[in-house]
């Protein structure tokens, strides 16, 4: 009979099964509970008790994830350094837009880090001008546009700190999906869509359609397409110590740039990064890492980082807190 975690906890309240599972939907976070728990060898039960507490009590999450750059928008990332005294209301103030995520405190609570969405590239000239917390205790701002990612959004951390082995992942895989090219424009039913999807990635087809006002098989037509173009994706957000993740770094890196492209690969395949993007600005590369204390940061600086010649120079922000994280809001 499986155990459960409330019965065997580790110390962090989960077991085996709690991340095997959570690492089974990061493969597929609509799949049936029948086909996770055959390659889990449990009872589809099993997997439908673990799955309601874990979601309960908000240790796990499968969301609808929106690229918003499938779209047509520009992300930024933005540095805005401030008074201390004022970092936490400006973080606050930054936090409430909706075309923000990811809103931190890192450098000891002088400088705030957020990713900010502009509809276009006429729009970024805005977001300095216009835009920002107008307030004299914000001392200075730097921007960077989002060029390349070359790790994040629908790649997740949890595939490279999941226990499944390749096997198990390729069972349950879901067969590739055409890459579409082209224009996606949504209309009022798919902003209800994937609104459903954000607060729930597992939602029934049924309950979508009473959403959309689509038939059934319209909602997985048009999820389907979604998927093809790149706009939707499925997400799961989960309690870091599931999976033991360490608190976030941030790194700001020069790379030259006839090395760029080979760094932000070699940087993608770290098990400690969780993203990596090349940007303009003062640094051409940047990277949220994952470490599990200091000393782990330290190994990871002067190993894996220290390894890559091409870097010229790295700047490390621990964060130190988050207000905001990931929004899906289209």
């Amino acid at each position: 009979m499986e155990s459960d975690y409330s019965q065997h906890p580790g110390s962090s309240g989960y077991d085996e099964l709690d991340r095997r599972l959570v690492h089974a939907l990061q493969v597929d976070g609509r799949a049936p509970f029948s086909a996770i728990a055959g390659v889990l060898g449990v009872s589809d039960r099993t997997v439908a008790r673990r799955y309601t507490r874990l979601r309960s009590t908000g240790a796990v999450r499968v969301l609808g994830g929106v690229d918003p750059t499938a779209l047509g928008a520009v992300l930024w990332l933005l540095r805005v350094r401030c008074a201390p005294s004022a970092s936490v209301a400006v973080a606050e103030a930054l936090a409430r837009r909706p075309d923000t995520s990811w809103v931190s405190l890192t450098s000891g609570g002088t400088e705030i880090t957020c990713t900010v969405r502009t509809e276009n590239e006429a729009d970024s000239e805005a977001l300095l001008l216009a835009r920002l917390p107008r307030t004299p205790r914000v001392e200075g701002v730097s921007a960077h546009s989002v060029l390349h990612a070359f790790y994040g959004g629908p790649d997740s951390l949890i595939a490279k700190l999941g226990p499944l082995d390749a096997e198990a992942v390729a069972a349950l895989r879901p067969p590739p999906l055409p890459h579409r090219l082209g224009p996606v424009r949504l209309d009022d039913g798919d902003r209800r869509l994937l609104a459903a999807l954000a607060t729930d990635g597992r939602t029934g087809f049924e309950q979508l359609a009473a959403v959309t006002g689509w038939s059934p098989t319209t909602v997985r037509r048009r999820m389907t397409e979604l998927r093809e173009h790149g706009v939707l994706y499925l997400d799961v957000d989960c309690d870091r110590r599931l999976l033991g993740i360490g608190a976030r770094t941030l790194l700001w890196l020069s790379v030259a740039p006839p090395h760029l492209e080979e760094v932000g690969e070699t940087l993608a395949g770290h098990p400690e990064v969780a993203f990596a993007a090349a940007t303009t600005g003062p640094t051409n590369l940047y990277a949220t890492v994952v470490c599990t204390d200091q000393r782990a940061l330290y190994r990871y600086l002067t190993t894996r980082v220290a390894a890559l010649p091409a870097v010229t120079h790295v700047e490390t922000a621990p964060v130190i807190r988050t207000v905001k994280q990931a929004a899906n809001r289209v």
